[in-house]
């Protein structure tokens, strides 16, 4: 048995790697005629590669820190994650873009402190079961008044930090995780039943109340309806899947990327390699990013084999964050789904994504390692 998890590396690698050939492909053009990034072809290739470089030594790094120190200090990190989140809506420190205040300007780069909270959120998630575990097992309000109800607050907390800026894509991301390690802990399936109705009501009334947000979904419902205006970016992706059929038109060959589609190198380049690549390209994505979530969930059900309960949940908590994040990107994408925000996993150009995707993924490939370790006997 190999000391770490070759066909996962081999996986996260041909993503990345993907993800860096396509976003030099979708941002060329607009690259070349925007003089914020001095007419260069290359600006977001060697940006997006300085990234990934930043993301592979964080990697390193969580690789070689003991899940136990990940586990010691999983509430001092999502603390310091909601006081960067608290940062941002700070007129004078945090930096609007595109209407949303999502950013902290740390001179060279733009830090958005919603990405390093899906990490913070899967250590604490974790944590926060793990000790909740005997009160899970007791009565019905002992469940409600000792587990579901803290837990309950804090993400209220951080959700009403999150649809300040606004940012409801991430609060989608972090909710769906928060909820999947009370499911996967042992939670009581009815009150997780009447969680996931309250929820669902309760989006919907976010939705319904707020302007921006409802006509993101009847541009979602219709795009046709609007294509120059609330249908821009879907019409120009569902055009972009079209023209790919089932091999594409090669790479470089993509027309909506020449200043059509919006966003075409983060949010959109799913779009992108459909055109480029068709379903052929399409359905390779997809693939290996179910065979991650596969292989998050199994080395999570290994590690509770061992009896390694955080380290079971903190596994399974990544698979669910790349799983749920990576369905909304895509479903987006293919209309089927409201515009959310929400970049594709380990693909799209974003610095504090990417970074905050490969330190989770090197906690995870951790938890792999000292389950091996242990199996052979070793002390993790």
């Amino acid at each position: 048995m190999a000391s770490y998890d070759q066909a996962l590396f081999w996986c996260i690698t041909l993503l990345l790697t993907i993800g860096l050939v396509m976003v030099y492909s979708s941002s060329i053009a607009m690259a070349e005629v925007d003089k914020d990034t001095g007419f260069h072809s290359n600006y977001f290739l060697i940006r997006h590669a300085i990234f990934l470089i930043v993301g592979i030594v964080g990697a390193f790094i969580a690789f070689a820190i003991s899940t136990k120190t990940w586990q010691k200090y999983s509430s001092t990190l999502f603390l310091i994650g909601m006081i960067l989140l608290l940062m941002v809506l700070i007129p004078g420190v945090g930096r609007e873009v595109n209407g949303s205040r999502r950013w902290l300007s740390l001179v060279v780069i733009n830090l958005q402190p919603s990405e390093l909270m899906k990490l913070f959120v899967v250590l604490y998630a974790a944590d926060y079961t793990v000790r909740k575990a005997i009160s899970m097992t007791g009565s019905f309000m002992q469940s409600v008044t000792k587990v579901l109800f803290p837990m309950f607050m804090v993400m209220a907390l951080v959700g009403a930090l999150l649809l300040l800026e606004p940012d409801f894509g991430a609060f989608a991301v972090i909710t769906a995780i928060a909820m999947g390690a009370l499911f996967l802990g042992g939670f009581n399936w009815k009150l997780f039943a009447g969680l996931f109705m309250f929820l669902g009501v309760a989006f919907v009334g976010l939705v319904v109340s707020s302007p921006y947000r409802m006509q993101r979904v009847l541009g979602f419902l219709d795009p046709w309806k609007d294509p120059y205006g609330k249908g821009y970016q879907l019409s120009h992706s569902l055009i972009a899947f079209g023209r790919g059929e089932w091999s594409g038109v090669g790479l470089g060959a993509s027309v909506e990327k020449l200043s059509y589609l919006p966003e075409a190198h983060t949010d959109f380049l799913m779009a992108i390699i459909a055109e480029e690549f068709g379903f052929i390209g399409v359905a390779i994505v997809i693939l290996l990013f179910a065979f991650l979530i596969f292989r998050s969930f199994m080395i999570g059900v290994q590690a509770a084999k061992l009896e390694r309960h955080w380290q079971a949940l903190a596994a399974q908590g990544v698979g669910i964050w790349m799983g749920v994040q990576s369905f909304i990107n895509i479903g987006v994408n293919m209309g089927l789904m409201p515009t959310k925000g929400l970049t594709l996993p380990l693909l799209s150009f974003g610095g504090s994504g990417i970074v905050a995707n490969l330190i989770a993924l090197g906690v995870l490939m951790r938890i792999d390692y000292e389950n091996r370790q242990l199996i052979r006997g070793h002390r993790a």
